[in-house]
């Protein structure tokens, strides 16, 4: 069994922002390792963060981002549980990578839901007669174009993107690493993508 340093429990909260107690049965369970650490604290930060769900949110920000050369702004409305998280820097800097992302990466919806039934289906069909085009046996079509639709998702929808300052996590990991973080349930309402010429 590794001996767990105070060094490596500060190095482990300063990378996952968890608290003291948390990261050092973090790194117990992991022997030492910090990756395999940091992974078993993500996993029970999204535990954390579905326990929270559904509690209500009425509290929050409005953030705006205007890019260099004012052609393209976003407002994005993102919610929480009470107005003295909401005047956190956690929740804050969310909000704000939240609004670059959004400019950044132009999504169409914040979940899957919101995306028009009718769009869905339009792409599937083209998703069909791609693979069909490309000669390959009808009994793997549909898995084909089913696996291009989830491509199409994490390419449009924003909690299934690739965050862009860290490709390796999505939206929707950074928002339950947020709700570990300040204990409260977050929740991305509504966002508007302005574009000059777009």
């Amino acid at each position: 069994m590794a001996e767990i340093t105070a060094a490596m429990v500060k190095e482990l909260r300063e990378k996952t922002g968890v608290g003291m107690m948390d990261c050092k049965n973090a790194l117990k369970e992991a022997d030492g390792d910090l990756d395999k650490a940091s992974d078993i604290l993500r996993k029970k930060g999204i535990a954390k963060a579905a326990k929270r769900a559904g509690r209500e949110v009425k509290e929050g920000l409005i953030e705006s981002y205007i890019h260099p050369g004012s052609k393209l702004g976003v407002i994005v409305e993102v919610n929480c549980e009470t107005d003295f998280v909401a005047k956190t820097d956690n929740f804050k800097g969310f909000v704000k990578n939240l609004a670059m992302h959004i400019a950044a990466s132009s999504p169409l919806a914040v979940k899957r839901e919101e995306i028009d039934p009718a769009l869905v289906e339009k792409e599937m069909e083209i998703f069909k007669d791609q693979a069909k085009a490309e000669g390959k046996p009808d009994h793997i079509i549909e898995k084909i174009s089913t696996g291009r639709l989830e491509k199409y998702y994490s390419e449009t929808v924003l909690l299934n993107q690739a965050f862009v300052k860290e490709p390796e996590k999505t939206i929707e990991d950074l928002l339950n690493e947020t709700i570990s973080k300040v204990g409260e349930n977050i929740t991305i309402k509504r966002f508007a993508r302005f574009q000059i010429g777009g």
